[in-house]
């Protein structure tokens, strides 16, 4: 079949690559020129799809990376992979809207499209399928089929991949579901069919509000805890030993990724907007993981106060940009509110990430009249000094910052030449280490 994949990024580069792998001619089609042209010489800017994995699919043409609109025409599938950010709290769905004004204009009766980015229940039926009908003249369920399969890509993530991660489909009518569901069988190991799309897109939003939720609770209870005197991460580790009724989260210096920082709050907003009553675990959530970044930079203030220096003409070095450890995904990411008020109080920061690369993973400036990935805007980060974390590194800093427990840093080198260390991820001992 032809294949259109809408967006580029973490979820769409690797449904792409599968896709093709599989057998299909796939477009990848994104407005990002730049990456674009990355990917057409076989530059992946995405871990989890080495270049070596991406060439033999150009080679072979069975893979078509473009920013042309022209090239998603005649398609069988097309899938819809983009951002859904927040815009001061309300969802922004002017990303899918675009990507359906596109796929109508190229629709035929018998093709199948399937919406993949997060979003609130009803989007597909309520938003997605009018913007298809109008454009096309076609009518979903009865002249093509349409469905929800949210994704489920954990970046970095070596066992648990797109292949064997168990695919939720859906679809408006049962043909549509059985469409849905046979394209992605050809994907995936084990496909997950729901009796309609607003179950799927249910369960997206439930999966990552149960983490913001029990991620906000260990961490709340680390910042009691410090106060308190007590070790919150040996109670995490006996807690850990009950073998039933309990699942281990474990604190951080807040949250990122699209799925925590964002997707809760789009059910939160359907709930209110809906029913006019507040989602109150996931604004409580909210509250606590987003100013962990704030109680980072109190903790460390704290440090310097105890050894006599102020924030003010510290030297700070943060190690690890990206969300989480072993990847480049700096979407959301806490290290960038980190690096902000540090800056802001007057620190000289500097930053060290093996992954994350400026102009690939976080913002560089802009060119005129061409447009980038909304996903990869790391604020802060695209100017903040970029180094190694060399021993010299090491030891000239007032303070170090763990922040992304990449297993690339030479956590001995840091335990030996760091002053002091406020680690976030419990991954160095030390007498000059503290923990979070």
């Amino acid at each position: 079949m032809r294949v259109v994949i809408a967006g580029q990024g973490y979820v769409g580069l690797p449904l792409a690559v599968r896709a093709a792998e599989v057998g299909h001619r796939v477009v990848g089609y994104d407005v990002d020129e730049r990456r674009i042209k990355r990917l057409a010489v076989g530059e992946s800017y995405v871990e989890d799809i080495p270049g070596e994995r991406l060439r033999p699919l150009l080679d072979s043409g069975a893979y078509l990376p473009s920013a042309e609109p022209s090239d998603v025409a005649g398609f069988d599938v097309a899938v819809i992979t983009v951002p859904t950010p927040l815009r001061d709290g309300v969802p922004d769905l002017s990303y899918i809207e675009a990507s359906a004004r596109l796929l109508a204009r190229h629709l035929r009766p018998g093709a199948t499209v399937v919406l993949e980015s997060t979003t609130y229940p009803g989007t597909t039926e309520e938003l997605l399928a009018p913007l298809l009908e109008q454009g096309s003249g076609l009518r979903a369920g009865a002249d093509f089929h349409l469905g929800y399969s949210p994704e489920r890509i954990d970046p970095g993530n070596p066992r648990w991949r797109l292949e064997n991660t168990p695919k939720v489909v859906s679809g408006t009518t049962p043909d549509g579901l059985a469409a849905v569901d046979g394209f992605y069988g050809q994907l995936v190991e084990r496909t997950v069919p729901v009796s309609s799309c607003k179950e799927a897109e249910l369960t997206k939003l439930l999966e990552n509000t149960f983490r913001h939720v029990n991620i906000a609770l260990v961490n709340e209870l680390a910042m009691f805890a410090h106060d308190l005197g007590i070790d919150v991460w040996e109670a995490i580790d006996a807690a850990s030993t009950k073998p039933f009724g309990f699942l281990r989260f474990t604190p951080g210096p807040g949250v990122g990724g699209h799925c925590l920082p964002i997707d809760p709050s789009y059910l939160s907003w359907r709930v209110e907007r809906a029913l006019g009553r507040s989602f109150r675990f996931v604004e409580l959530a909210n509250d606590v993981n987003s100013h962990m970044p704030d109680y980072v930079v109190r903790r460390l203030t704290e440090a310097l106060n105890d050894r006599q220096r102020s924030v003010n003409g510290s030297r700070v070095l943060v190690l690890g940009l990206a969300y989480k450890k072993n990847t480049g995904d700096a979407r959301e990411t806490p290290a960038a509110r980190v690096v902000e008020l540090l800056t802001r109080m007057g620190a000289d920061v500097r930053a060290a990430d093996p992954h994350v690369v400026a102009g690939v993973h976080v913002a560089e400036p802009q060119i005129p009249g061409q447009r980038t990935a909304p996903e990869h805007d790391g604020g802060p980060l695209a100017s903040v000094r970029r180094v190694e974390a060399t021993p010299e590194e090491l030891a000239a800093a007032d303070a170090v910052i763990l922040l992304a427990d990449h297993d690339d840093f030479d956590y001995d080198a840091v335990a030996e030449h760091a002053r002091y260390v406020l680690d976030c991820r419990r991954r160095l001992t030390g007498a000059a280490v503290e923990v979070l």
